[in-house]
């Protein structure tokens, strides 16, 4: 039982001292302290003893929590006697009453200064902004000192006090009252027990530690302090941040003056003051709570710090949109910041006081800090330090991706080159293809070759564009990682040769469409935006081109002759050079149309079929900038505009320019997007739409038939590339005609094909609705000007035409909207009975009258706004004291869409209803809502305007009247007169062809009757006999009596459904007496009556 021990609370203290005031050995340790010497603070290692410090800190906080108690007070004395190592402590603040404690029945300054566990901080009611809290304070100095004074004079009494403990409070003096005159003051003088820390006095390092403190009294405390009888020259918080800038420019060797704003400062409640400072790559606070220097910060320095981390995050994402992602703690490197804080009965980690607990809502005060301040902080050179961080963070990550020169490879998608890796490995090419299946065509060619100079990869989908993607994303990205592997490339590097590279060569092998041209651009992208050197390498990028079209004669196996075509002008000049020949032909729609026996044909003749890319010049980056940059998309827009039709990049050049890429290979890649997004002027029509209707007309389409099944026959006849939903909506599309769709519908809906209560959006199934054509249809689109039109190929079939021919300008008649790459469109609908007068005020040369646009069926008001905006307005009136009643909506404000919006009003928690109640009397066709309100809303919503109220107008802008010309240039009109004549123009064009064309044809049915009708009277005659006699004979003689031949022409050639067979040059001669022969059935297939007398 023994070595069972009580101990009393002093007792406790001085055998367990780090409990209350830390340790008490000496310890290391980087922190801030006055230099004497520069007479300024400084960062360095200091070996002090912690809790001896924190004695004397106790002291100090006690006097500075005085200014609490009394406003009044304004000054504090600090003695620090290094020689004899005594330190006092003296405020003027109101002095301890010197008066018997009711209770204790002791004198009040002994009982708090010498008596553990007394306090007046203990009632946890009052708000409380003093450093003092547990009761213990300044007796751990009075316990840890081998001497210790109290002196106090109390004004309004006229005493003062003096009592003096020694031997680590163990012994106390009795006290001296004696009667004085003068103001209030407490002062604390004291010999700490260096014995117990080890110590036998003051030494520099304790020195230059307590002076800080005494300085940051003099920052704080808001009161006069004096040093050793020297009053210090720090006024307030600002001055006091300053010294710690002040040893920053120090340490960096920038001795010269402080630069403007070098601190930001702000105080936006009296109990906060905030200070920041750029640091030098760590995060830096020098914070106080209630005087306490709370040197391992706390809530309080979490709260400012997390302020302005958020908001330099924010900017951040701004300024680096694609850069590394920075953590919270990695911004805070960056920043310096200092709090001055009263913090409500603050919360500390240890009695050592050296970091806050205390949770933010319980600080007894806020703190937001002003936009001012923000925008002073960010005009400093913090977000330029955290930009260099950020793009050194992301030269990082991209750095662990590097390649090197590793002879093999661990990638199971990867047949390397035998010699890749190895002293030869720049003579090494790497083969990338389009695909699994372009990788097999590859592989077929590789063994032509050799595989010890060729590796084949195949890439998944297209390469990521490392432009507009953040550093993330580059180092995360699977194919860009495989690249760099393969080839051996490593971030930064300029590269002047490829000796040091696994591969010497990079070849890329794509479909030769246009999202093919897409892959390689992407591929270049990547190149010029993360090896820019390696573009300007000889013969390192380089493509391989497969044909487009192939024609031969004989066996297409063993061919007599035979040729390849790389771009389809090129081969339509073969084609219309060699129309009267017989040639073969096969289309090749990518890759995988190739058979491994091509491959082989093709790596035999490398030199036709591999293109070098010319080295990068000046001014291409830009270009590839330009093609690929989010930044550029006003100048990509201009780009796309000078696009002319027929562009096509020549392949028979043996070295392809990276200018050339762009503005005649990859541009159509992007034209591809607004073609199928953006119509024609002409027609109205975008590409799919044409389609639908051509197969319609082509099956002239009179009976129902399931949209679903229409999908399946358009995608057959017009070779349809894109989804069966896209096809399907289109063809919906085509067949609405509620309220906000079209004007004229060229396809009539039967089924549910959607209504004006979801706009569209509530249309059944395609399996389950039906459609035909229009009967308006085939009088907008003309049958008449078929025969005019110029009609697409697909594989050698003519498909839909380029553009229809309707009488009037169904783009202004049914309006668009479509979203392509650079460009958009937007044109309302207009009266077809407006444009219908309009064209015929042209015809009659009289000027256009505007117009406004129209919707069939919309009931509501149409106001022009001026700068060419249209408010659309809905209808509501008053029908009773406190009802309305609504019966149309602005235009495309779906009627579901508003129902939604009065249930939201009824239902909201944060603004009261102006709504009671209403009835749904809706159908698909018309709009019927009646609303009850209370008197009160409804005295308020007549004020505001029921309009207004409800929200029951939208605007409709006529500013991007966007669409293709009729040369197949995109093009922004001014207005809608300026559609009109470009519409009419071309219109009238057409009508001059139609009736050029009509001519023709009944010249040649003129011509045909004449002939026929001339032969059935030279045989009736006698001058002509055809009985007995060969066709051949016959022929002949027709011939000679100057009949006209008129050979057969199918009707699919005539409709555009077939082409003519074309005629082999070794049977020519045969072939022309069979044409002959036939150009004569017109006379000699006429039924036997006809030579009748009748």
């Amino acid at each position: 039982s023994d070595k069972y021990q009580k101990l009393s609370p002093r007792e406790h203290i001085i055998k367990r001292p780090d409990t209350y005031i830390g340790s008490t050995e000496m310890t290391p340790q980087q922190m801030w302290v006055y230099s004497s010497a520069t007479e300024g603070m400084e960062f360095r290692e200091v070996t002090y003893v912690p809790g001896l410090y924190k004695i004397f800190d106790e002291i100090v906080v006690n006097a500075a929590d005085n200014k609490q108690n009394d406003k009044n007070m304004d000054e504090i004395r600090v003695t620090i006697d290094r020689e004899s190592g005594v330190i006092s402590v003296w405020n003027n603040g109101r002095g301890i009453p010197i008066e018997m404690h009711a209770k204790e029945k002791i004198y009040v300054p002994e009982l708090i200064f010498g008596h553990l566990l007394t306090s007046s901080n203990y009632d946890d009611t009052q708000q409380k902004v003093t450093g003092g809290r547990n009761g213990y304070g300044a007796k751990l100095c009075n316990v840890f000192s081998t001497e210790f004074i109290l002196e106090t004079q109390d004004s309004h009494q006229k005493k003062r006090y003096k009592q003096t403990w020694t031997d680590n409070m163990t012994k106390v003096g009795k006290a001296k009252i004696t009667e004085a005159k003068g103001e209030d003051f407490t002062k604390v003088t004291f010999k700490p027990d260096y014995a117990k820390f080890g110590m036998t006095g003051i030494d520099d390092d304790f020195e230059a530690l307590v002076k800080r403190r005494v300085y940051d009294l003099a920052g704080t405390a808001k009161v006069a302090v004096k040093l050793n009888g020297s009053r210090i020259p720090i006024r307030n918080f600002k001055k006091y941040m300053e010294m710690y800038t002040k040893a920053i420019r120090r340490e960096r060797g920038d001795d010269g003056p402080a630069p403007k704003d070098e601190i930001i400062t702000c105080s936006p409640d009296p109990r906060w003051e905030v200070g920041f400072a750029v640091s030098d790559g760590s995060f830096q606070q020098v914070s106080f709570v209630n005087s306490i220097a709370t040197t391992s910060g706390g809530t309080h320095v979490n709260y400012i710090a997390d302020q302005i981390c958020g908001r330099l995050a924010t900017e951040l994402k701004k300024k680096n949109k694609n850069g590394a992602t920075l953590k919270p703690a990695q911004l805070r490197n960056h920043i310096f910041i200092f709090v001055n804080a009263l913090i409500v009965n603050p919360a500390f980690t240890s009695q050592t006081k050296e970091q806050l607990t205390t949770k933010q809502t319980q600080f007894g005060s806020k703190c937001p800090l002003e936009d001012d301040f923000y925008k002073k902080i960010l005009k400093t050179n913090v977000m330029s330090n955290i930009l260099s961080f950020a793009a050194h963070k992301a030269d990082q990550m991209l750095k662990k991706t590097d390649g090197g020169r590793r002879s093999r490879m661990n990638n199971p998608k990867l047949t390397d080159a035998n010699k890749a890796g190895t002293k030869e490995g720049h003579h090494c090419t790497l083969i990338l293809t389009e695909g699994d299946s372009a990788k097999g065509l590859a592989m077929a060619g590789r063994a032509v070759v050799g595989p010890d100079l060729f590796g084949v990869f195949p890439l998944r989908g297209k390469l990521l564009n490392v432009r507009d993607a953040s550093f993330e994303q580059i180092s995360k990205n699977a194919e860009i990682q495989n690249i760099k592997n393969f080839i051996g490339l490593q971030h930064k590097k300029e590269y002047t040769d490829t000796r040091g590279l696994r591969y010497g060569h990079l070849m890329i092998m794509t479909d030769q469409d246009h999202d093919g041209s897409h892959i390689k651009g992407l591929l270049i992208n990547f190149l010029q935006a993360q090896f820019p050197s390696l573009l300007k390498i000889p013969e390192f990028l380089i493509e391989f081109i497969t044909p487009i079209v192939k024609v031969w004669k004989g066996d297409p196996k063993n061919p007599t002759r035979q040729h390849s075509f790389f771009t389809m002008p090129e081969y339509e000049a073969f084609r219309e050079a060699h129309k009267n020949e017989r040639w073969e032909h096969k289309y090749y729609k990518g890759l995988g149309t190739s058979t491994t026996e091509d491959a082989q044909v093709y790596f035999r003749d490398l030199d036709r079929h591999l293109k070098e890319f010319h080295t990068i010049q000046d001014n291409e980056a830009a270009l590839i900038e330009l093609a690929f940059s989010k930044k550029k998309a006003d100048e990509r827009k201009e780009w796309l505009r000078q696009f002319r039709p027929g562009t096509y990049l020549d392949h028979t050049l043996s070295k392809i320019t990276y200018t050339d890429f762009i503005n005649k290979e990859l541009i159509l890649f992007s034209m591809a997007d607004n073609i199928r997004s953006i119509p024609s002027v002409v027609d109205g029509l975008k590409p799919g739409q044409r389609k639908v209707l051509y197969t319609c007309f082509r099956r002239n389409l009179k009976k129902d038939m399931k949209v679903v099944e229409l999908a399946g026959h358009v995608s057959g006849m017009t070779a349809y590339q894109h989804g069966d939903a896209s096809l399907q909506q289109t063809i919906v599309g085509l067949a609405q005609n509620f309220v906000g769709s079209n004007n004229i519908n060229c396809l009539e809906p039967s089924g549910n094909f959607g209504s004006r209560l979801q706009g569209g959006s509530d249309c059944a199934s395609a399996r389950y609705i039906y459609t035909r054509l229009s009967p308006f249809a085939r009088r907008v689109y003309h049958s008449h000007d078929d025969p005019l039109l110029t009609y697409n190929e697909d594989d050698g079939e003519k498909i839909e035409p380029e553009i229809y021919m309707p009488v009037v300008p169904m783009i202004l008649v049914n309006g668009t909207d479509g979203i392509g790459t650079g460009w958009s469109s937007s044109i309302p609908n207009y009266n077809p009975e407006d444009i219908v007068e309009n064209l015929r005020r042209m015809m009659d040369g009289e000027e256009i009258k505007p117009m406004q646009p129209w919707f069939r069926g919309f009931n509501g008001e149409v106001t022009d706004m001026g700068g060419d905006r249209y408010k659309f307005s809905g209808i509501i009136k008053e029908t009773g004291d406190k009802e309305v009643e609504i019966t149309e909506l602005p235009i495309r404000t779906w009627t579901q869409d508003f129902k939604d919006k009065l249930e939201d009003i009824i239902k909201a928690e944060k603004t009261p209803s102006f709504i009671k109640d209403y009835k749904d009397y809706n159908t698909h066709h018309k709009v019927h809502f009646v609303i009850q309100m209370d008197e009160k809303h409804m005295t308020a919503a007549l004020s505001e305007g029921l309009e207004e109220k409800f929200k029951l107008t939208k605007s409709i802008a006529t500013s991007n009247l966007v669409a293709f010309d009729p040369e197949g240039r995109i093009t922004k009109y001014a207005g809608v007169d300026d559609i009109l004549k470009e519409f009419y123009t071309i219109r009238l064009k057409y009508y001059e062809r139609r009736k050029q064309y009509q001519l023709s044809e009944m010249q040649r049915e003129l011509d045909r009757l004449s002939n026929q009708a001339r032969f059935v009277q030279m045989i009736i005659d006698g001058d002509l006999v055809v009985s007995k006699k060969k066709k051949s004979a016959l022929v002949a003689e027709l011939k000679e009596k100057n009949f006209k031949p008129f050979p057969k022409v199918k009707d699919a050639v005539k409709a555009g459904e077939a082409e003519p067979a074309l005629e082999d040059e070794e049977e020519e001669g045969a072939e022309d007496t069979e044409v002959l022969s036939n150009s004569y059935d017109y006379l000699l297939g006429m039924a036997i009556w006809s030579l009748t007398h009748e």
